[in-house]
């Protein structure tokens, strides 16, 4: 949970990618938006000019000689940034704060993707998100041969991590959905193949429970 000073709830979407988790933060913060509530929503990497910066060396093709190691810490880094500028300030005066992914996708692409020891990796997360810890998690569960090709269909040229390919998402799916076995009441499946506006309707539905608190 947020520590006692934060009195917003904080929220975060998940998934492999091209899942469908972008789409339903926006679309989520544009129903809190339309509902006259105070909320807020980043990515992660990203946001923060600093948090940006790392995120273009991360997905950058040009770096594939990128150790996983160092893969870790650059996340950890981008994310404390984050957290530290924007998250938690956001969180103090009472926002409701999405994040369009958080320290789950470390555990799932760097720790069951990559096959960095897990203890070494949630030990990561602890520091690179300061000790922030998400009141609800949606889990986009998606088949990623149709991710493949939502993303295909796009257009859109594959990043340094979406170019791993099949196998490599695969093992991202299955950390995902043993996260959600581990934490079942703060990481809440979603079925990603479902359409889009029945996805946001049950979403919206978890958030205003959580909300309202």
């Amino acid at each position: 949970m947020t520590t006692g000073k934060c009195k917003g709830s904080f929220i975060t979407f998940e998934g492999i990618d091209a899942c469908g988790k972008s789409t339903q933060a926006r679309l989520s913060h544009e129903f809190l938006r339309r509902n006259d509530l105070d909320a807020i929503c980043f990515r992660d990497p990203g946001t923060t000019a600093i948090s940006e910066s790392v995120r273009h060396i991360l997905l950058d093709n040009r770096n594939s000689a990128m150790s996983a190691w160092t893969e870790l810490l650059l996340y950890e880094a981008a994310r404390a940034q984050l957290v530290e500028e924007e998250i938690r300030p956001a969180l103090v005066r009472g926002a409701t704060v999405l994040c369009d992914r958080f320290y789950d996708s470390t555990t799932a692409y760097q720790g069951y993707g990559r096959g960095l020891d897990l203890d070494i990796v949630r030990r990561a997360n602890e520091i690179g998100s300061v000790g922030l810890t998400p009141d609800l998690t949606f889990f986009l569960d998606i088949d990623p041969r149709l991710a493949f090709e939502r993303k295909r269909m796009t257009g859109v040229a594959e990043d340094r991590l979406e170019a791993e390919g099949m196998a490599f998402q695969e093992k991202v799916r299955h950390g995902f959905r043993e996260l959600q076995k581990a934490e079942p009441h703060r990481v809440r499946r979603i079925d990603g193949h479902c359409a889009i506006e029945t996805i946001q309707l049950e979403i919206q539905s978890m958030i205003m429970r959580v909300i309202s608190l």
